[in-house]
């Protein structure tokens, strides 16, 4: 197959997955939404159709399925419950699984004829069909091959089931059985054990063998098997007589992977919700055509400029220079405009995210999303996407407080969380902001003195905005214990380490009782920066113009507890000697000369860092391509990245906020 189109269709897929998503959402919360109805039965329907013209049958007969059931639903024969979005929600998940594979194999081999029975079976035996609990609890119904529509509900952890791959004919299947009625449940569970283990190895059970042989188990007991086909399992296992029913789900990976049954590593689904990298991008026509009179411009330039040389016409190369300066200044803004994408590439699976786990944290939360529309750079939007999900994450598990706890606090029952982004010249400010509980600044300051962070001193004389701050240190968490969500001790730092690797700032603010608010302040682009150069000794060091805020000399440095600083605004400004900080001679003293070296200071905008650099001497001014340190000099302290100037000499770009 050819690979544009294959790519073509995963990127269309991929987008109306995230739009089925929204709508199903939408019809969620409203079910009279005739207009989400609409929505959700065109998207489910193009979706069929891509899938059949591309060859991908079961993917196909899963989107028929799944239309033929919203098709009764949006012609008022079927009740749009819970058990039944859920039942939808897990075709979108299955069929989004067939898109992942699809991207990384070129084919899938993934198995929809349980989802599609289940949904035909809705279909044809109405919504009881789909069960009274949600479809994530479990299922009591299985397909031809034995495989479970839903999550198994168990507590074996499949992470202990010691096995080597070699050991294992084909995949490991986990059964969950229940037995006929009985008034000796031990003695039918031992008969029921043996006649499963004249066919399959029995590789571990739950509870304990013991236990299932005493009849100490609760309706139903778990196995965990070696099996060549699923299909087999549930063809064998119904056979025996003093079996009624078995779950069969194949946990293969998770056993060899050291997961837990259901095939997800976090019980929230957190890699189900990962946000992939942006690998394709929308250009207006317009945009194209710009670019390519451009194009063509520099090719006359280039012509022109050849011929200047060969002619040895100074005058008339300093011209088509000129030119060339106009044409590659107009060609950099419109490249960097097409690399633009709308935050709604990135943001638009998080409501389905939000849904999913709020259920699992059994809390009521109305997700917003304000200014989807505002563009940012490609690489930041695609670095951005994780952070945002461990603020959103933090929110829903440490920020508001379950249904019960709002109301006894006189707020109302559902609670609010909302991402918001703005533009401010240069840079997107994306906020996300909840009405929980808030941050506890006792809790902090007791976290911090326990982890050693900050001394009782120290914590004393900080602001409340200072304290907050202290989320952002690695390992720190205030949450009593850990949970799947969050409270591992990970996340903040993350979120802190790659908004500052973006050249970006976070922040922020809570109110005890009212909420809290996570601010990012990000560059719209990256890639080119304007920085003024400075001498240190030998050494020339780039700092972005936009973090300059004065350049003065050493004149009006003072001394205030024996630190240089300086004064601006009654505020003090210490000062951070670039030659000491860097280890390099001063100029003066490698050339044996009486200069006085380190007389000018570069003072700091107070938005990004209240300090002054002290160095040798300015250079100039000059926009570089500045590339990120990679591998071991990833995240060294005061660099951001390098530049290679026009003489082929690599410049270092300062980081004023970790220096």
């Amino acid at each position: 197959m050819d690979d544009q189109y294959l790519d073509a269709f995963i990127r269309e897929s991929e987008e109306e997955i995230t739009k089925l998503n929204n709508s199903l959402l939408e019809l969620e919360s409203d079910p009279s939404n005739q207009e989400a109805m609409d929505q959700i039965f065109r998207t489910a329907h193009t979706l069929k159709g891509n899938f059949g013209a591309m060859g991908f049958e079961d993917a196909a007969d899963l989107a028929h399925a799944m239309e033929d059931l919203l098709d009764e639903m949006r012609d008022g024969n079927m009740e749009v419950t819970p058990a039944v979005m859920d039942l939808i929600f897990d075709g979108v998940d299955g069929i989004e699984a067939i898109v992942g594979e699809i991207e990384d194999e070129g084919e899938s081999t993934l198995d929809t004829s349980a989802t599609v029975a289940q949904l035909r079976d809705v279909l044809e035996n109405g919504v009881e069909a789909a069960g009274g609990e949600p479809a994530d609890t479990g299922s009591d119904s299985t397909t031809s091959d034995g495989s479970s529509t839903a999550t198994l509900d168990t507590d074996i952890d499949l992470s202990d089931v010691d096995l080597d791959e070699d050991d294992v004919d084909e995949q490991v299947a986990y059964v969950e059985v229940k037995l006929e009625e009985t008034d000796m449940p031990g003695v039918d569970a031992i008969f029921a054990m043996e006649s499963v283990e004249e066919v399959f190895d029995v590789l571990a059970t739950t509870p304990d063998r013991a236990d299932i042989e005493d009849g100490n188990y609760d309706e139903t007991f778990g196995l965990v098997l070696d099996a060549e086909d699923l299909g087999r399992v549930d063809a064998e296992l119904g056979a025996v007589g003093e079996i009624e029913r078995t779950e069969v789900e194949d946990v293969t990976d998770e056993v060899f992977g050291g997961g837990s049954a259901g095939g997800s590593t976090d019980a929230t689904g957190e890699d189900e919700h990962s946000v992939d990298e942006i690998k394709s991008v929308r250009v207006d026509v317009d945009q194209l055509d710009d670019l390519h009179g451009l194009v063509e411009q520099l090719v006359t330039s280039r012509i022109k400029l050849r011929r200047a040389v060969e002619d040895e016409n100074m005058d008339s190369a300093e011209e088509t220079l000129s030119e060339l300066d106009k044409i590659t200044a107009s060609l950099q803004n419109t490249v960097m405009d097409m690399r633009l994408i709308p935050l709604k590439k990135v943001v638009g699976k998080f409501p389905r995210m939000v849904r999913d786990l709020s259920r699992e944290l059994g809390k009521d939360v109305d997700f917003e999303i304000e200014g989807e529309e505002i563009e940012l750079d490609r690489t930041i939007l695609t670095e951005i996407s994780d952070p945002l999900m461990h603020i959103i994450r933090n929110s829903l598990d440490h920020g508001i407080e379950p249904p019960e706890e709002r109301v006894e606090k006189d707020k109302p029952r559902e609670g609010q969380v909302t991402l918001s982004a703005s533009r401010e010249r240069d840079h997107v400010i994306i906020q996300v902001e909840d009405d929980g509980a808030g941050l506890d600044v006792e809790q902090i300051k007791k976290k911090a003195i326990e982890k050693e962070v900050r001394t009782a001193e120290e914590l004393e004389t900080m602001s409340n905005s200072a304290i907050y701050d202290l989320v952002f240190h690695p390992g720190f968490s205030t949450a009593d214990e850990v949970t799947d969500t969050s409270g591992r001790g990970v996340g903040m730092d993350v979120v802190h380490d790659t908004v500052t690797q973006l050249d970006g700032s976070v922040d922020v603010d809570s109110t005890p009782g009212e909420g809290t608010t996570v601010s990012l302040r990000l560059p719209v682009t990256m890639a080119i920066v304007k920085v003024l150069f400075v001498q240190v000794g030998d050494e020339e060091y780039g700092v972005p113009i936009k973090n300059v805020d004065e350049i003065t000399r050493t004149d009006e440095m003072k001394q205030v507890n024996g630190r240089n600083v300086i004064k601006h605004n009654n505020e003090i400004y210490p000062i951070v000697d670039l030659g000491e900080t860097f280890n390099v001679p001063r100029k003066a003293e490698t050339d044996g000369g009486t200069a006085e070296a380190g007389n000018m200071l570069v003072r700091i905008r107070e938005s990004e860092r209240q300090i002054a650099l002290r160095c040798d001497a300015v250079n100039a001014q000059e926009e570089v391509v500045v590339k990120p340190l990679e591998g071991i000099l990833s995240g060294t302290p005061g660099l951001s990245g390098t530049a290679v100037l026009g003489d082929g000499n690599i410049v270092h770009i300062l980081d004023v906020v970790t220096l």
